[in-house]
């Protein structure tokens, strides 16, 4: 596969002179490489321009062929690379899409560095990834995070040092973001290598009330009534006869009960009255 430039065709273009904002747009976004127009795009906000060099060098894609389709097509297209052969839309599409998973799965490595850590500061301290919508932390910034590392398991979320909680993005345009292209450690390692980042923990929290007096927790548990089983015993006079019965509170989708069992009575004792039998 032969890979060419593209800046290097649009080295030979002539100067256009813009006189107007509209032609002075056209030139920049003409001028702008792959990774640029990506993390310019509406609802990218959160990525920053990983560096070529860091892409060229095959050792930090490692592991990254066999997770992506159309591999090769997509890191020419990230790189700006042009090739010889003839593309059909839909496979252009579908290298476009690789491109972006490629792009992403790159990010989540280029952020762990230095250079991409630095670059992540800078966002959080423009409040790029935006605030924490927990009252009491006091419009705290946040940071990108993944519940996972695997693509295409969860959306990035954003989580709060202060709380120590994710959340979801404030705006539906970030809810398409996988989570995998910002990974599970990056916060984490950003708050170890900047730790003047860290805030102070939250001293306030809320408290429920009803008519200003703090609820008791237990009147908040679901359902009424005591713990376990009850246990009722009594005594008969009459030849000592016992009855037990025994209860339990349901604690789930059926409830047993055990019946009262009642021990049988002694016979009575007979009398014969002139040939006829009579009980006492």
């Amino acid at each position: 596969m032969n890979r060419t430039k593209k800046g290097a065709d649009k080295a030979k273009k002539e100067p256009v002179e813009a006189d107007s904002d509209t032609d002075s747009e056209d030139v920049s976004s003409d001028d702008s490489t792959w990774i640029q127009w990506f993390c310019g795009l509406r609802g990218n906000e959160f990525f920053v321009e990983v560096d070529e060099d860091y892409i060229q060098d095959d050792f930090n894609l490692t592991g990254l062929r066999s997770m992506v389709p159309n591999y090769d097509y997509a890191l020419d297209m990230i790189l700006d690379a042009e090739t010889d052969e003839a593309l059909t839309e839909c496979q252009q599409e579908s290298i476009q899409s690789a491109a972006e998973m490629l792009y992403g799965l790159i990010h989540a490595r280029y952020i762990l560095t230095n250079r991409g850590l630095s670059a992540m500061v800078e966002k959080h301290n423009s409040m790029d990834f935006g605030r924490c919508p927990r009252v009491y932390c006091q419009g705290q910034a946040i940071l990108p995070v993944g519940q996972s590392d695997i693509p295409r398991m969860n959306t990035v979320k954003l989580f709060c040092p202060k709380c120590e909680d994710i959340y979801y993005p404030k705006y539906t345009r970030h809810n398409h973001l996988d989570g995998a292209y910002f990974g599970t450690t990056f916060p984490h390692l950003l708050l170890q290598m900047y730790p003047e980042l860290v805030p102070s923990k939250p001293t306030l929290s809320y408290t429920p009330r009803i008519y200003g007096f703090k609820i008791h927790k237990p009147s908040i548990k679901s359902g009424g009534g005591g713990g376990g089983g009850t246990s009722v015993g009594g005594s008969n006079n009459n030849n000592n006869n016992t009855t037990t019965v025994t209860t339990a509170t349901p604690t789930g989708p059926t409830a047993s009960v055990v019946k009262a069992e009642k021990e049988p009575k002694a016979d009575k004792p007979t009398k014969t009255v002139t040939g006829s039998t009579v009980a006492k």
